[in-house]
């Protein structure tokens, strides 16, 4: 049974993704689409070139809402059409919207499964030109490729009911949780040591991290862990902890070895402004990375995160995205208070983890094979 994986990300480094190679390997034939090398897990890969990125759509065409002429005359999508549609598939996962009208056309024997990794229409909806032109493409990409998916997935509750609301979606929900990693709880250090780790994207407001440590009153170090996504940015956030002498900025570690890496800290930091809906209500992979580490957290006030902090005591919650907030949520640290949560976290690493979240799209894509059969 032959089972496509189609991302328009590099596979090698996109956990999700790998999450479902991993998942399905031992039962499926994978072939894999996408960016970048062969990912380990599949017999067969095709190679998205990188000069062919998925966002860069005709722009005139999407402008006059001739969404199906922009959607064919992609060149990223008409290189993946043109580069599976002489093969035939049992099954397919396509991942984020842009996917799905790939495999409706290619229409797999048992259908498709749908994974929404986001919110779509407001990935980007602090920007006006996304609001006005590239929003209602998505709503309709939604309404005329999505909506012949056998199943759909997305990461978070939230999320899922917007989908069930606007598009009558029925979503189930798989957290963006790391596989379960055997870690000790260590003793909080003198000075706590504070990690973020995550890419350098402006809408994030990094510098909140740092104005933060330089504001408490707290005996910490601040460690930030940031690929250079956007160097202009690393370059101003590099410039502004110059004068902070107690943040640093260490190099990116391969994916592999984050988890353990982030175990030799005490608390992770992720204070994600709600700079649009899906930072509003992100469950990212670095907060289950944060637990699976065994560190306490220490957040803003993201409904999502906070439902979890507040119901399994992992942390502190800012009262706001402000470095103001985020200094009083230092302001409260103690030894005592962050060996209590990183307990906590080592209590939830299990249930936060990919063993307890992949078996919704093992389950989807099962009833999809067995519901052909039948």
């Amino acid at each position: 049974m032959r089972l496509l994986i189609l991302s328009f990300s590099r596979l090698e480094s996109d956990p999700r993704v790998r999450r479902q190679i991993d998942l399905f390997r031992d039962e499926w034939d994978i072939v894999t689409c996408g960016y970048g090398p062969a990912p380990d897990g599949s017999i067969a890969h095709h190679e998205i070139p990188s000069e062919v990125p998925v966002w860069r759509y005709p722009r005139l065409a999407v402008i006059l809402r001739a969404y199906r002429w922009a959607y064919s005359h992609n060149r990223a999508i008409a290189w993946a059409t043109d580069a599976l549609s002489a093969e035939s598939f049992d099954a397919m996962i396509a991942n984020d919207v842009d996917a799905a009208g790939i495999a409706v056309s290619l229409a797999p024997r048992n259908g498709f499964h749908a994974d929404l990794h986001e919110f779509a229409p407001l990935q980007n909806s602090e920007m006006l030109r996304f609001r006005l032109f590239v929003a209602p493409f998505v709503r309709w990409q939604l309404r005329t490729f999505v909506a012949k998916a056998r199943s759909v997935s997305t990461v978070g509750v939230s999320i899922a009911e917007r989908y069930r609301d606007e598009f009558g979606f029925d979503p189930i929900v798989v957290m963006n949780a790391p596989e379960k990693q055997d870690l000790p709880v260590r003793p909080t250090s003198s000075p706590i040591r504070l990690v973020h780790a995550g890419a350098a994207l402006r809408n994030r407001r990094l510098e909140t991290l740092i104005d933060a440590v330089s504001l408490t009153s707290a005996d910490v170090t601040l460690d930030l862990y940031l690929p250079a996504n956007d160097p202009g940015y690393l370059a101003e956030l590099r410039e502004r902890a110059s004068s902070v002498s107690n943040v640093h900025f260490a190099d990116p570690v391969p994916f592999d070895d984050l988890v353990e890496t982030l175990n030799r800290y005490d608390v992770g930091v992720h204070v994600l402004a709600a700079t649009n809906y899906n930072n509003a209500y992100a469950m990212p992979n670095k907060f289950f990375e944060y637990v699976q580490a065994r560190l306490a957290l220490v957040i803003g006030p993201s409904p999502e995160m906070a439902r979890v902090v507040d119901e399994r005591g992992l942390g502190a919650i800012a009262d706001d995205f402000t470095a103001e907030a985020v200094a009083r949520a230092l302001d409260g640290l103690t030894p005592e208070s962050v060996d209590a949560a990183k307990r906590a976290s080592d209590l939830a690493c299990e249930e936060l983890s990919a063993q307890s979240q992949v078996p919704g799209w093992h389950r989807a894509v099962t009833d999809m094979r067995e519901a052909a059969a039948s």
